[in-house]
């Protein structure tokens, strides 16, 4: 009964601390801290302690998971390498950073259990960097930001795994260690993309949407709990099954399995992530006792805890100075002119080898057999097409948003730690320092929350750069998308096997006026459609549906606009076919 009243009342704070906090100006996820740490200092509320074990297995697979479904693949995929650095580089360098100064400053600790440290308060929080999506920040950074944050927990945690068992073994060798992260990986991306694929299947032959989404609430476990027991990154497993689903739901899901999807997930995802940041407060008042009691005080971790949250941010500084030099570098290097050139010897390939038969065909030199047919050659340049087509938006991607020093200042900055680091610090071995490393990374982590969560706003602001925002696509991207799911729709209609519901062939010119509709910008004009031009719009927004998925491959548009598009026949379809049921 105690433990339900306080999830009743934790549920209620989290609800109403996130619908009043935009309209007072403030930060949900710092007012919760702020509320759990006054509250854990009341006379009359008890020692307030979470076993890590329920964060680390029960709240940061769902978490991570509904992050990577809305994770925006696209642009994802244009920023692989440098969100892999973030990832894996800057965590391996902030940890060896951080065990040197820990070695060097605290007394009786030895490599193994420094570098144990350095890994906790090594990677960046995907709670704790929702606070930078709400500042308007350039969507590039955001993506960045989201892809480092769910992806550097894999490289921390292997890295502490390695260092407790060398804490428990006496030592591990630097191949084993490199397996470990190499095998810690690969077997995540394998469990995470065949669970994630299974899913998919599974969830297409539910039709009803509210089983369909409880399905989906077991996912990042089905994914995390063999990956661990295998010795992978259970976290990465989750990552990737929820990267699978968010790609598939367009394909796979029907409009109303993916609108109660977003709708559950971000309930879900609402409350976690509230209890989050609410639990960092509550734990404070047991965390402060410990130390107290063991004689190491509150200003020797301190100025520990300033100490290291000082290098994590010179040497993510650092790193991400050089990583906006690679790729400012990398941007002025790439030659549109070549791009284009090569496209043009597409076509002339493609005319002078299309041939009326495949034995005209001259064959290379050194190839044995017969030559390439003509489909076979068509399918090759529409691929050679494609990848030109590809790199020639990827360059209009980079060209639009390039990263600057600004652009890196906000890198840095918001890359704040968060429940990853208090629930992994709960899992060192206990010993006599154990009560002190955990106050530290209690402190780097609350303390970098408050400091950097609280200022980012001023640093946004004062960098000029909250003017882009997430607001989503450019009307002129909008415009240009709808252009061509209206050609879509207008070539379905033209289609002379169209008939009407009773069977019988639609009167004559009903189809070219409605070609004609859809080969126009829609105007404001409120007209009540008959059972027959409904039904026509159902096969439009087929043939759109269609279109936009072939879109979405090319890169010519960002994830933002297609899932905008997406969500609007979505809408528009549940509407007509809720308006069809009622006249039958």
């Amino acid at each position: 009964m105690e433990f339900l009243l306080v999830a009743v009342v934790g549920v209620v704070v989290v609800a109403l601390v996130s619908a009043l906090a935009p309209r007072l100006g403030i930060a949900g996820p710092l007012a919760l801290v702020a509320i759990g740490i006054a509250v854990s200092f009341l006379p009359f509320i008890p020692a307030f302690e979470v076993d890590p074990e329920i964060i680390l297995v029960g709240v940061l697979p769902p978490l991570l998971y509904s992050a990577a479904v809305s994770l925006p693949a696209i642009e994802f995929r244009r920023d692989f390498r440098p969100i892999a650095g973030l990832s894996i580089v800057l965590v391996l360098l902030s940890t060896a950073a951080l065990a040197a100064f820990f070695v060097l400053v605290i007394p009786g600790i030895d490599l193994p259990l420094a570098v144990a440290l350095g890994a906790i308060l090594s990677p960046t929080d995907a709670v704790a960097t929702s606070i930078a999506k709400r500042l308007g920040i350039s969507p590039r950074v955001i993506t960045m930001l989201d892809g480092e944050s769910l992806l550097n927990d894999a490289t921390a945690l292997v890295l502490l795994r390695t260092a407790i068992a060398a804490i428990a073994i006496g030592s591990v060798s630097v191949g084993a260690a490199v397996w470990s992260f190499v095998w810690g990986v690969l077997i995540a991306l394998v469990i995470g993309a065949a669970v994630g694929l299974i899913a998919l299947r599974v969830r297409t032959w539910v039709s009803h949407s509210a089983a369909n989404t409880a399905i989906s609430f077991v996912v990042p476990f089905v994914a995390y709990l063999p990956t661990e027991e295998l010795g992978g990154s259970g976290l990465v497993a989750a990552v990737v099954a929820g990267i699978v689903t968010g790609q598939g739901a367009v394909r796979w899901f029907t409009p109303e399995q993916r609108m109660s999807d977003e709708l559950n997930w971000r309930t879900v995802e609402l409350i976690l992530e509230g209890a989050v940041f609410l639990l960092m407060g509550l734990e404070l008042k047991e965390i402060v006792r410990a130390n107290v009691e063991d004689h190491e005080g509150l200003w020797h971790a301190g100025w520990l805890a300033a100490s290291a949250l000082a290098i994590i941010l010179l040497v993510r500084a650092a790193y991400v100075s050089v990583l906006i030099a690679v790729q400012s570098r990398s941007a002025r290097r790439m030659d549109r002119s070549r791009l284009e050139s090569f496209n043009d010897r597409i076509d002339q390939v493609a005319a002078g080898t299309t041939y009326p038969s495949g034995a005209d065909r001259p064959t290379p030199p050194g190839k044995v057999g017969r030559p390439p047919s003509p489909d076979q050659v068509e399918r090759r340049v529409t691929m050679m097409r494609r990848r030109v087509s590809t790199a020639l938006a990827d360059l209009d991607y980079y060209q639009a948003s390039p990263l600057g020093w600004k652009h890196g200042t906000v890198i840095v900055w918001a890359g704040m730690r968060g429940v990853v680091t208090l629930a992994a610090a709960q899992t060192l071995p206990e010993g006599p320092l154990q009560a002190l490393l955990v106050f530290v990374a209690f402190l780097v982590a609350v303390g970098g929350l408050m400091l950097q969560g609280l200022t980012l706003p001023w640093v946004v602001r004062m960098l000029g750069l909250d003017d882009s925002g997430s607001a989503g696509p450019s009307q002129a991207e909008q415009d240009r998308l709808d252009a061509q799911l209206r050609a879509a729709a207008a070539a379905a209609m033209g289609d002379p096997a169209l008939v009407r519901t009773s069977g019988e062939p639609f009167p004559a010119g009903f189809l070219e006026r409605i070609v004609e509709r859809y080969s126009q910008a829609p105007d404001d004009e409120n007209t009540t459609m008959a059972k027959d031009g409904m039904q026509l719009r159902l096969v439009a927004i087929a043939a759109m549906r269609v279109r936009l998925n072939e879109l979405s491959s090319g890169g010519a548009f960002s994830t933002a606009a297609l899932r905008r598009a997406l969500a609007e026949l979505d809408a528009d379809q549940l509407s007509l076919e809720l308006r069809l049921d009622d006249q039958n």
